[in-house]
Formats: C-alpha cells, sequence, structure tokens
C-alpha cells in the first residue's frame, strides 16, 4: 500500500527547508485594485497575450515554494516536492509529479528490478563519474529520435558523492541536452537545412541503494528556468530517501 503524506507542509526560502507553523492553512495573495484608464487597460491586456515562456516561469516562483512530502512505504522510498506539482499516472515510472505552469519540468523514481539485480550499496555502480557517464548514456538511448535532421547534444555537468541524515551513500548526477532539428530536413541544399534549438534542458539524478534495488530520483528542468529555481530543485535532490522496506 503506497501511502502519500500530505500533513507536512514546508516552506522554502533560498532553498533553506523550514516547517510552516500553519500546514493547514492555504496562501492569499492581496491584490490592490487601481482605476486605469482604458487605452493603458488594453495595453496591459496586449502584453499579457506577450509574455515568453521564459518569464512565466520567473512570475510564478517569484514567492517561495512549499513543500509536501511523498512516502512511498510499499516500495520504499521518499521525498518533497512542491505543493502545487500534480502527479500524472500512466507515465511508466513508478512516481511522476510535474509543474502544472512549465510542462517541461517533472520529476520521477525508477526502481530496479529486485528479482535481475541484487544491488548492496551504490558504489556497485562505481565511482560518480562511471555513474554519470550511466545515467547519460540512458537518457540518451530514451531520447533517442528517427526523425530525419535531429541532433543532440549533451555533456555531464558534474557527479558527487554524500552521506544523508539516513547513513546512506548517495550520488547526484547533473547533465545537460540540448536538441537540435532542421527547419527544412527535406531540403536537398546544405543551406536549406539551418538547425534551431529545439530544447535545452537539464536532468538531475540522485541514485541510492536499498532493498537490494536502486533508486533513482529524477528531475528534469529547462536550463533557463533551473537558473530561477535552483535552490529549490536542490532541495528537493537533498530531501530524497531510499528506506527500508518492513518485513
Amino acid at each position: 500500500m503506497r501511502v502519500l503524506q500530505a500533513s507536512n507542509i514546508y516552506g522554502v526560502g533560498f532553498g533553506i527547508p523550514s516547517i510552516s507553523t500553519r500546514p493547514n492553512s492555504s496562501y492569499h495573495r492581496h491584490a490592490t485594485i487601481a482605476t486605469v484608464p482604458r487605452r493603458k487597460a488594453m495595453a496591459l491586456i496586449l502584453s499579457s497575450f506577450v509574455l515568453s515562456n521564459y518569464e512565466l516561469p520567473k512570475v510564478a516562483y517569484a514567492q517561495s515554494v512549499e513543500f509536501r512530502e511523498y512516502i512511498d512505504t510499499f516500495d520504499g522510498y521518499s521525498f518533497m516536492y512542491p505543493r502545487n506539482w500534480i502527479q500524472v499516472r500512466g507515465a511508466g515510472a513508478d512516481i511522476f509529479f510535474r509543474d502544472p505552469l512549465v510542462l517541461d519540468e517533472n520529476l520521477s523514481v525508477e526502481i530496479s528490478s529486485p528479482s535481475s539485480s541484487k544491488y548492496k550499496s551504490v558504489k556497485d555502480l562505481g565511482p560518480p563519474e562511471e555513474a554519470g557517464k550511466g545515467v547519460l548514456k540512458q537518457y540518451l538511448t530514451e531520447f533517442m529520435s528517427t526523425r530525419l535532421g535531429v541532433r543532440r547534444e549533451s555533456s555531464v555537468l558534474s557527479t558527487s558523492s554524500r552521506v544523508a541524515d539516513d547513513g546512506k551513500l548517495y550520488y547526484d548526477v547533473e547533465v545537460n541536452i540540448k536538441s537540435y532539428a532542421n527547419n527544412n530536413e527535406l531540403a536537398v541544399m546544405p543551406q536549406d537545412r539551418v538547425a534551431r534549438l529545439e530544447w535545452d534542458r537539464r536532468y538531475l539524478s540522485v541514485l541510492g541503494v536499498e532493498n537490494n534495488c536502486l533508486y533513482e530520483l529524477r528531475i528534469q528542468t529547462p536550463e533557463k528556468v533551473f537558473v530561477q529555481e535552483e535552490s529549490d530543485i536542490r532541495a528537493i535532490m537533498n530531501s530524497f530517501r531510499a528506506n527500508k522496506i518492513a518485513a
């Protein structure tokens, strides 16, 4: 039986978690109503329609983020996630949440099969650098495209290890993947096939071992959004735990 604990709500400012003193209270934003001339009002309305995808996350994350705790007692893991994120079922992962405003931003948890793997420690993957190469290879395999004119650029940005407060060793891996596509892939002349950037994303993974399984927390976010939300994303990463399943 999976248990979703939503009673603990954490407020985060600059990535530092603190327990809210009113866990069941809702956040209210007060607005001041002022009289605006008609011409200025029309200008404001029109400007609202030309907000770019880059500007939307900045507006959405101008306030501090509240977190909820997700605890899966059946599969043995837990993590914090932004309170406004929604769960998506049937996404293929053990659990999947996404940002309702930034559709390219999500998190998921993958677990290796206990029947086909017998992990004792995350060190079974080798040092963090080797684990990082494996993580990147897996992402590239999943994003392999059969479309003509599609090209991927990728790199491992960082790898590290840490011991969490549960005494377990975890690996943190960050990679960047860019996708380019030709604007006219069927053109005969090379000058007519101009590559354009489709997306530029950061993928962050936390790897841990428990119950003879490899657990991986995955976070996907556009690079331009990562700049705005880095402290919150790292708070999610640091909260991930692989827990012992009760017999």
